[in-house]
């Protein structure tokens, strides 16, 4: 069974793709790195709240979202 961090990182790639960004596109949305998101959806970033925020509002979603 995939940890925490890779499930979040699996609903991160999912959401992203539905939204039709690259990883550079939310990186530059989110103020985040490329390496950074890439490092998330592979489940290798235990990442902040505020970032899972920045993320959130880059997707236009609630944080929420990227939990369920």
């Amino acid at each position: 069974m995939p940890d925490i961090q890779t499930k979040f990182g699996n609903r991160l790639r999912e959401l992203r793709k539905q939204k039709s960004l690259s990883q550079e596109d939310l990186a530059f949305k989110s103020g985040l790195h490329r390496t950074y998101i890439s490092d998330i959806e592979r489940g290798s970033r235990n990442l902040s709240i505020k970032n899972i925020e920045k993320i959130a509002k880059a997707l236009g979603l609630q944080p929420k979202a990227l939990f369920d």
